[in-house]
């Protein structure tokens, strides 16, 4: 009897879109050329809508970036049927923007259960500061206002962490008096148990089957519950530290 291969999943998991000094998604370049590989066409989830743009708007810059790879997009926005759409995908990509406004859409129009069976199947999946929150356990730890209502904050449970997307540490000698990422994502954790990441811009988490894996530049931050923050550096795997 010959042993069936399960899917994997594949998941890029990138902290923000834009660095400092470089055009939308430019620096991932390499990487989406990896995990896009053999891909003519990839799925767009614009509904975080960065800034308040309109779905079109964003769909459009994602194509012009997608472009320079050869890859055409496709945005949810413009399908009439995008729980199949999903469904069909060769890839998929969810942008960044207010996490609390795409996980409402994602749950009204019922593609949350969708796109966790999707990526399960193995789809490729690129997941940009708001597209990469949903990745967590829980949105809980997102950065970003509550500027609508949501039904839940359970999200896509791709791994088993949260993550705080543009993670930063205050400045020394600031005389900012409001609360830190740090004292946040601590507030957090007197609540609750699940272990976060601070992602930091310019970082990555590569998700292939069970495996994870920080990439890119800088240190990742972890948080657990009653233990003191340590850091992971770039490349090491974070499947033995969560």
């Amino acid at each position: 009897m010959i042993a069936q291969t399960l899917p994997m999943k594949n998941l890029l998991l990138a902290s923000t879109s834009t660095i400092y000094g470089s055009a939308f998604l430019e620096y991932l370049m390499p990487e989406l050329s990896i995990l896009f590989a053999g891909v003519q066409n990839v799925t767009f989830v614009p509904y975080a809508r960065p800034g308040g743009i309109t779905e079109q708007e964003y769909t459009r810059k994602t194509a012009e970036a997608f472009a320079a790879l050869g890859i055409k997009v496709i945005g949810l926005d413009h399908q009439k049927d995008p729980k199949s759409a999903l469904r069909d995908a060769e890839a998929i990509f969810t942008g960044g923007g207010n996490t609390f406004l795409l996980v409402k859409r994602l749950y009204e129009l019922g593609l949350m259960s969708v796109l966790k069976e999707v990526l399960a199947s193995g789809t490729p999946y690129l997941g940009t500061s708001a597209g990469t929150n949903i990745c967590g356990q829980t949105m809980s730890t997102t950065n970003d206002m509550p500027i609508v209502p949501i039904p839940h904050h359970e999200v896509l449970q791709q791994i088993p962490f949260n993550i705080n997307p543009h993670y930063t540490e205050p400045e020394q000698n600031s005389q900012h008096m409001g609360e830190s990422r740090e004292t946040r994502i601590r507030e957090y954790l007197t609540q609750n148990s699940t272990a976060v990441i601070g992602l930091r811009e310019g970082s990555w988490l590569r998700v292939i089957g069970p495996d994870i894996s920080l990439q890119g530049s800088g240190h990742a931050a972890v948080f657990k519950k009653n233990k003191p923050t340590f850091y992971v550096a770039p490349g090491q795997d974070l499947n033995t530290l969560i």
